[in-house]
């Protein structure tokens, strides 16, 4: 029979309460054991005393599991903090994780966590269903490095090591596990082998290409907006009639990746098209076909792009050769009109401050990523240089 009792010392040692209660030695020997309960509270103290002595006999006789131990914890810490103690497995983290991010980020992202987190789960096997806290470095070094045999690409390897440092990150701060077991220091990105993965500029007669070769009107006017705003892809996809601004001549849309506003007056050109469309309202996408579609897949608007370069006969460099799972990736893209635009601008001497406002860059640096002067702008800056006299 579990009891407690005070410290006989005078003055007492310690003013907390004694359980005493019987446990099972290495020998196999009952013995009378004395543990400090830590708590003034007697009816604390004497709950302690008995549970303890429970998870003793269990213990005794062969039947103690973790579970246990961990339900008599939880119910100690709670009593004594007024907080549940948090024994997740890891498996039930994450998914928590994730459907928290349903309500916080767009549902495109929330998807891109989703399939993260449960590709790792799976990964893991059976260590999903254990303590989150029993998930390590080398779990983690052991899916990022399964991700790049099955051909991926390191930016994707490494994009998708940042999306699983989040939740991680989250339960070492609130306490939940004591090491955070995907750090920077402890789970390295993979080493691009890549090497010049800019992307290039689409030229002039590239762009007439690339519009005679789309077969929708849709497609037309997007090569035409990508080309004269520096819009993303998707931005271009779903943009509404309603950002279009006819009195002021100019777009204005909140970009999908930085959710800046970003204003661009209309190109004469684009303008032209425009004009030639039925006209919305408010929401209408402006297209239509290409509004709501996804950027990624086998069907998706990347795709349906590099199959209108495939039939404009234009070809860029290979920057990553398809293995596995993995895809090519060429140096023109989509992507590459917004650094059409930009370098247009470059090289009409347009100052980057401004440049910077037009593509909504948040820094110059950035801004330089995508400017590429051609030859005759760099002859032409050559030629200021004074000659030296022989």
């Amino acid at each position: 029979m579990a009891s407690i009792t005070k410290d006989t010392h005078q003055p007492p040692k310690t003013p907390y309460w004694i359980a005493c209660f019987n446990g099972v030695g290495s020998d196999g020997r009952v013995r009378r054991l004395k543990r400090s309960t830590k708590t003034t509270d007697r009816k604390l103290a004497q709950k302690l005393a008995d549970e303890w002595e429970q998870l003793e006999k269990l213990a005794g006789k062969g039947r103690l599991t973790e579970s246990h131990c961990r339900k008599v914890v939880a119910q100690m810490y709670e009593r004594t903090v007024g907080e549940p103690l948090h024994f997740r497995t890891a498996r039930e983290y994450l998914t928590e994780w994730v459907e928290s991010k349903k309500n916080e980020t767009e549902l495109r992202a929330y998807w891109k966590y989703y399939q993260i987190v449960h590709q790792f789960l799976n990964h893991v096997g059976i260590k999903a269903d254990r303590l989150l806290r029993e998930i390590t470095p080398i779990d983690i070094r052991s899916w990022r490095d399964a991700l790049k045999r099955k051909g991926l690409a390191a930016p994707t390897v490494n994009h998708a090591i940042k999306i699983l440092r989040m939740p991680f990150k989250a339960a070492h701060d609130a306490g939940y596990i004591e090491i955070n077991p995907c750090t920077k220091n402890s789970v390295r990105p993979v080493k691009d082998e890549a090497r010049n993965v800019a992307k290039d500029v689409f030229m002039p007669e590239q762009l007439v290409a690339l519009i005679s070769a789309a077969k929708s009107d849709n497609w037309k006017g997007a090569i035409l907006c990508g080309a004269y705003t520096g819009l993303r892809l998707r931005d271009v996809a779903d943009l509404e009639w309603g950002a279009i601004d006819w009195k002021e001549q100019k777009i204005t849309v909140t970009t999908r990746k930085t959710r800046k506003d970003v204003t661009v007056p209309i190109h004469p050109q684009f303008a032209s098209w425009l004009q030639k469309q039925t006209r919305g309202i408010g929401k209408a996408p402006v297209f239509p076909t290409l509004a709501g579609k996804s950027g990624a897949g086998k069907s998706g608007l990347s795709m349906q792009f590099k199959r209108i370069m495939e039939r404009a006969g234009i070809r860029g460099r290979l920057l990553r050769e398809a293995a596995g799972a993995g895809r090519s990736q060429s140096s023109l893209s989509f992507h590459s009109l917004r650094h059409t635009f930009n370098a247009a601008l470059a090289n009409a001497g347009v100052p980057v401050e401004i440049r910077q406002k037009l593509t909504g860059h948040a820094s110059a640096e950035m801004n330089a990523i995508y400017t590429h002067p051609e030859l005759e702008p760099l002859r032409a800056a050559i030629r200021l240089i004074p000659s030296v006299g022989l």
